[in-house]
């Protein structure tokens, strides 16, 4: 009987201390997380960025002794997998570095497949929109670009709905929505702004919009039109970055992506540039969110690596940041310097995306595409 009763007690007593280990890790500094990161030994990232194979050098060389191990997905292929590890019940990821947060706040977060965590080093770092409903990392974005060799004055276009036209025919590219989260982010966010959309319209043609029979709006007229145009669509942001920004061509294409994709142009032969002079606006602006799994194997270096991404206290945030301190990506922190090379914030005119109003159109803009295709 006081056998069953030790046992008993001791059951309740880890029952009551779990929850407060979880929050002590929370609210533990770096110095004392690290000792307990190097026990772990070693630290699992779902990313959405290549990058992160720079962060994992980094990150190790400042912390010897735990081994990061970063995996480069999209967040499509992410979300797909944490779903199914989840139903599994199993779980291979520490960290989950992703976009698309339409589907990743309104789905993995509230179903409890990931939590949030935000290092006690940030605050008063971030604006509350930055560290709720999940960390956000920095700003990316997917906008039109264009070939700047081929065009030195300017982007050839100022006006969405140029893209419709004949001269366009077959001369855009952009990623399958349907493959890709931040495309169909994207397409969604059009239809949001469909009053916007039909104002640039009536800009460009001298007319008020004439909606076809399957489009109850601006923003699905302007996509049904696109498609019509022969847009081409491609598996992945590198195929539209050669198509566009490839130098010697003497018309290329226009496409929309990754605004800090510029930051290759050296390397890959591009000539990428953003065009940020287009009615109603050149594409979106969206969150990079951190998440922590709700069952890290490895609590303590997780909660490390996570602030690790989160830059250190310098003005550029240091080796943690620095594959994003580029022109294109924009720092959440108020007390990180972006880059001198890029348009400044306040004067991008990418539209910032709301993620619970984009969740719940989402599925009607893939029902949309899905039919074009």
């Amino acid at each position: 009987m006081v056998l069953k009763q030790m046992l008993y007690s001791t059951a309740v007593a880890g029952l009551l201390t779990a929850p407060a280990i979880a929050q002590d890790l929370d609210a533990m500094s770096v110095d004392d997380l690290l000792p307990l990161a190097q026990q772990e030994g070693t630290v699992t990232v779902y990313s959405f960025t290549s990058r992160i194979a720079s962060v994992e050098a980094a990150f190790e060389e400042a912390y010897p002794g735990i081994d990061m191990i970063g995996f480069d997905m999209s967040s499509t292929e992410q979300i797909t997998r944490i779903r199914a590890e989840s139903d599994a019940g199993i779980s291979n990821v520490d960290v989950v570095y992703i976009s698309d947060a339409p589907v990743v706040v309104t789905e993995l977060l509230e179903a409890g497949l990931i939590a949030n965590y935000v290092p006690p080093r940030m605050d008063g770092r971030l604006d509350d929109e930055f560290t709720s409903p999940l960390l956000a990392q920095r700003l990316s974005t997917k906008v039109l670009m264009y070939n700047e060799e081929a065009n030195p004055d300017g982007a050839p276009v100022d006006n969405l709905w140029a893209l419709t036209t004949e001269d366009w025919t077959g001369r855009v590219v952009m990623v399958d929505p349907l493959q890709r989260g931040d495309y169909l982010d994207l397409m969604t966010e059009i239809v949001l702004q469909s009053d916007a959309m039909a104002e640039a319209y009536e800009a460009q043609f001298g007319e008020a919009i004439a909606l076809d029979a399957d489009a109850q709006n601006a923003g699905e007229q302007f996509i049904i039109d696109l498609f019509a145009n022969d847009v081409i669509l491609v598996s992945s942001t590198d195929d539209v970055n050669a198509a566009v920004g490839a130098t010697g061509q003497d018309n290329p294409p226009v496409g929309f992506t990754s605004y800090s994709d510029r930051r290759d142009n050296e390397d890959e032969g591009w000539a990428l540039q953003v065009a940020n002079d287009v009615a109603p606006s050149n594409g979106i602006i969206f969150p990079a969110l951190i998440g922590l799994a709700t069952n890290p194997a490895n609590p303590a270096a997780a909660r490390l690596a996570i602030d690790f991404l989160m830059g250190d206290d310098s003005e550029t945030g240091g080796p943690g940041f620095a594959p994003f301190a580029v022109p294109g990506d924009y720092a959440t922190r108020n007390d990180i310097t972006n880059h001198p090379d890029a348009v400044a914030l306040d004067e991008f005119i990418a539209w910032r995306i709301d993620p619970v109003a984009s969740a719940e159109i989402r599925q009607d803009v893939a029902d949309l595409i899905l039919v074009l295709q």
